[in-house]
């Protein structure tokens, strides 16, 4: 479910951005694909512009959503460690084996 949700809150995101910038300040929003010469209302600089500015307004209230939702999640998540160090189990500490060397003699005087 986590998985889902994140990725359909980015799919969101990027959708967003891009019909954010799509828009024209002046209204004329997509003025290449609309046109004067009476085609359809809905590629018409209004129609276009309509239709941008709903889109964007749905989408905006999609990513609000998802994003209350994901802090809700992760406020209700199990807490996980933030460390590895945690996670790792407690090695026993003992000192280090030495080998078994043979004694040098030494001379005595």
């Amino acid at each position: 479910m986590e998985t889902v949700l994140l990725v359909l809150h980015l799919l969101i995101a990027i959708f967003l951005v891009c019909f954010i910038l799509m828009q024209r300040s002046e209204g004329g929003a997509l003025d290449g694909l609309g046109g004067g010469s009476g085609a359809s209302s809905f590629l018409s600089a209004r129609g276009t512009g309509n239709f941008l500015t709903r889109t964007t307004a749905i989408l905006a209230t999609l990513f609000f959503i998802t994003s209350i939702s994901l802090s809700i999640y992760y406020k209700n998540a199990e807490r996980k460690t933030g460390s590895i160090i945690e996670e790792a189990p407690a090695a026993e500490q003992s000192a280090p084996a030495v080998p078994d060397v043979p004694a040098v003699p030494t001379a005595e005087k």
